[in-house]
């Protein structure tokens, strides 16, 4: 791991700074000890060891970002004792560890790029609709929690440039997202090997003590043919998928060794993991995915289009169940095809109903028409619905100010190093965008927006720094 040293310019650290972590560790021995001393005898080990694993994060917080890299592709909800899902408690101890080295000051200046500034405004604005929202008649959820958790995910695009200042630190939290999605993989497909019934891995989330197992168990009961994963829902899992084809395909085209091996097999497993989760939406947005790379002239772009095509077909030839899923899209009975044209015609009325938003005291609501219910499945109007209109303006001036810092004008008829994970996370938060138009789960879904931001502000990263910068970290086999 790097040291502190690593994340902020030679010679600016105080000489003072190297206390904070054992002022921390000091601290936290002390609760350890008192819970072995005054509450219950076996509670001194467990809470010991979940200290030092908040020692190991605070007193490194890139530690913390690395580590939420691994956990939160493979086992978002995950919880172990806490209140919060693991890797949203990874990202809050890093935040801690942030507040701490700011105190020292180890830490950059404060990222204030357009994209970071647009992304202040947004959070600024969600007060609007946090306080709204606890007058609503709808939903009993606890709102100032769950906006504090809604940020903390949103986090990712300042823990970023404020933690990864060099190429060395870059390529360690890449890798260590890559070995998090090369685990749901894994994790998904060993579960659709061994039964190919989605009901088998239930027990396996019970054990992680994943929250909701009823609703868990009528998910995977609904259609247990389509591929299980511990995203639960499949167009989740989609989703999560989405995420980690682009990344995989060119962190394998520009390493060697066991490196490409990675990047390779989190391709082909995302591409074949889309088709057996039965997700179109993420299957469709991967070949647009593709096909602007071809219109790009990435090399061996419309060779891989044609490959892709016939490894889904292939998939599809094999798999039954998928045939029937992607049949429906050309059935005018498919029933959430109706449902989402159900949606946007009664979205005005949503909107007019919570004109500064729905909040956060209530989950968007599922579709439900024979209550009367509907939610939308777009993520532009999901914004909207939750956050009001100037929410979903704003998150409109994010991407724009990321598109202007990140876009490429020129030909990628040339992919290395210098370029080749630039290309990848653009590609990446573009086809994520895609899907917006046909679902929501990159607006409010916890985690699996982290990692969107995450990949977003990685993109910018890349964007700027310079040339050279790029090439510190030479593929390694």
């Amino acid at each position: 791991m790097p040291g502190m040293n690593d994340l902020a310019p030679s010679g600016s650290l105080p000489q003072g700074g190297g206390h904070v972590g054992v002022l921390a560790g000091a601290v936290l021995a002390l609760l350890a000890a008192a819970g072995m001393a005054f509450v219950h005898p076996l509670l001194g080990p467990a809470l010991a060891v979940a200290m030092g694993a908040a020692v190991f994060v605070v007193s490194r917080p890139l530690r913390g970002l690395m580590l939420f890299c691994v956990l939160a592709p493979a086992l978002p909800w995950m919880k172990v004792g806490a209140p919060l899902p693991v890797p949203e408690a990874l990202l809050a101890l890093t935040w801690v560890g942030v507040f701490l080295q700011w105190l020292s000051g180890r830490l950059p200046p404060w990222p204030d790029g357009p994209t970071e500034r647009a992304m202040r405004r947004f959070m600024l604005w969600s007060i609007v609709p946090l306080v709204a929202g606890q007058f609503v008649p709808e939903g009993d959820g606890n709102g100032p929690i769950n906006w504090v958790r809604w940020l903390l995910n949103l986090s990712p695009v300042f823990l970023v440039p404020l933690l990864v200042r060099n190429a060395r630190d870059r390529d360690r939290l890449m890798l260590s997202l890559l070995v998090g999605f090369a685990l749901l993989l894994l994790i998904s497909l060993g579960f659709f090997v061994r039964g190919r019934d989605a009901r088998l891995m239930i027990p396996f989330l019970a054990a992680l003590h994943y929250p909701y197992p009823e609703a868990i168990q009528d998910i995977f009961s609904a259609d247990y043919t389509r591929m299980a994963s511990p995203w639960v829902h499949p167009n989740s899992t989609g989703g999560a998928l989405l995420l980690a084809a682009p990344l995989g395909l060119f962190y394998g085209v520009m390493h060697h060794g066991w490196r490409r091996v990675l990047g390779f097999f989190i391709f082909l497993g995302s591409a074949a993991g889309i088709v057996f989760c039965g997700s179109r939406g993420a299957l469709l947005c991967l070949g647009l995915f593709v096909v602007w790379l071809a219109a790009r002239r990435t090399p061996y772009a419309l060779r891989g289009l044609i490959a892709a095509v016939l490894l889904a077909a292939t998939f599809l030839a094999v798999y039954p169940p998928a045939q029937q899923r992607f049949a429906s899209l050309f059935s005018g009975k498919d029933v959430s095809t109706g449902v989402r044209f159900d949606e946007y015609a009664h979205f005005p009325q949503n909107a007019w109903r919570h004109p500064l938003g729905l909040g956060f005291k209530a989950e968007t609501p599922a579709s439900s028409p024979e209550k009367g219910i509907y939610g939308i499945s777009n993520l532009w109007l999901n914004y909207w619905f939750k956050l009001g209109l100037p929410g979903m303006l704003l998150f409109i001036a994010i991407t724009v100010a990321w598109w202007r810092e990140v876009r490429l004008r020129t030909s990628f008829s040339h992919v290395g190093p210098h370029n080749a994970m630039r290309i990848a996370t653009t590609g990446t938060v573009l086809a994520a965008l895609a899907t917006g138009f046909i679902d929501h789960y990159f607006s409010f879904t916890q985690v699996l927006i982290a990692l969107f931001w995450l990949i977003l502000a990685l993109g910018l990263l890349e964007a700027r720094m310079p040339p050279a910068a790029r090439l510190d970290a030479p593929a390694r086999p």
